[in-house]
């Protein structure tokens, strides 16, 4: 995105700062910072104190401009001043492991920040542009980076219900209950809501998402002699039951298609944490769905982060057809042992069936394809 950028604008670029989970290449007058993923890091705050010194520092006859990505939760993080980095990536992971999804995730990142849910646009001395690439169902702005530079419709008493529904609040750290019960009695502002004059001279725009992801896959497809079709409707809910369904809409997809057929799908799955092995939400949704597949001579099924990264692994998702269930049995590996774990990438490192592509530099959420013989 910044290499896009620079490559438009050009001199125009006073200056400017990339932060990414990897190295940056270097694109002067831009600063790079390595920021954390998915919790965030001392890099992270980093980042989050450039962006905002930046929003403060605009000239009068400047623009700031925000290339917004996927990631930027946790990348860009300005935590509030009574939160702790430690105590914020405590929240984030509790959250992620109880099953919280993307939307009830970022409502509390966004009352935890100084910089998310709008404020990064409240705080700037000009106008501010935003483009942005959704990695979130539904490309809802406000949960895409945790909305740094749009209004946020949720409130403190709604970040302080989710605390409560996803463990309750003696599993949180103190000082960030203490902050949601303050702000919910209204002791502090909330985050900017619709119709904030601070943000009147912030726009937003969507320039991709997991409908191009699923547009790129598609046409390969046709490319390489596929029958091919894609599925609308996003793919969420429990990772470890959603690939069985999965495949059942693919192949009433196809119904009248040629074979072979290849269909595309896309979305964001969550994982609730019941072990202590490592996986992703992809390598999962294909492990649960090794009993549907086995049903299916032929079949074959992909899941994938756009990202390259498919939770704590070095794996961007797994593949399966309808044969893996009979080999890791005749390897002696039980998937129902693994789903219990949450150990799906050692499930498929076994097998040779984790995909591994390292960063793509860009995330769009995740695609599935579905291949019928």
């Amino acid at each position: 995105m910044s290499g896009a950028a620079m490559a438009w604008f050009g001199d125009r670029v006073r200056g400017g700062v990339v932060v990414a989970p990897g190295e940056s290449r270097r694109l002067p007058p831009l600063d790079a910072v390595q920021g954390g993923h998915p919790m965030p890091t001392e890099g992270s705050l980093e980042g989050g104190r450039r962006a905002l010194a930046m929003a403060e520092g605009l000239l009068p006859d400047e623009t700031l401009v925000v290339l917004l990505s996927g990631g930027a939760s946790a990348l860009l993080a300005a935590p509030a001043v009574e939160v702790s980095l430690e105590d914020l990536g405590v929240t984030t992971a509790r959250l992620m492991h109880a099953g919280a999804d993307i939307r009830e995730l970022n409502a509390v990142r966004r009352h935890l920040s100084g910089i998310k849910g709008g404020w990064l646009a409240a705080r700037a001395a000009g106008p501010v542009v935003t483009y942005a690439i959704s990695d979130v169902v539904g490309d809802e702005p406000s949960d895409i980076g945790s909305g740094p530079t749009v209004p946020d419709p949720t409130t403190f008493a709604d970040a302080l219900g989710l605390l409560e529904r996803f463990g309750g609040l003696a599993a949180y750290p103190a000082p960030i209950v203490t902050r949601l019960r303050r702000g919910a009695a209204g002791d502090g502002p909330d985050t900017p809501k619709p119709g904030d004059a601070r943000l009147a001279r912030a726009t937003w725009r969507l320039v991709g998402g997991r409908r191009v992801a699923m547009a790129g896959a598609f046409a390969e497809a046709v490319a390489r002699g596929y029958a091919a079709d894609r599925i609308e409707d996003a793919v969420v809910g429990d990772a470890r039951t959603a690939g069985g369904p999965l495949l059942g809409a693919a192949i009433a997809r196809a119904a009248g298609l040629r074979r072979p057929a290849c269909i595309v799908s896309s979305g964001e799955t969550t994982v609730r944490v019941t072990g202590t092995g490592r996986g992703g939400r992809n390598q999962e949704l294909v492990l649960g769905a090794l009993e549907a597949l086995a049903a299916v001579p032929g079949a074959a099924l992909a899941s994938v982060g756009t990202d390259g990264v498919d939770g704590p692994t070095d794996a961007a998702g797994a593949m399966a057809d309808a044969t893996t269930l009979a080999q890791a049995r005749a390897a002696g590996l039980a998937p129902e042992t693994f789903l219990h774990h949450n150990d799906a990438y050692a499930f498929f490192r076994a097998l040779g069936g984790l995909i591994q592509t390292g960063a793509t530099d860009t995330n769009v959420g995740d695609l599935q394809v579905i291949l019928l013989a």
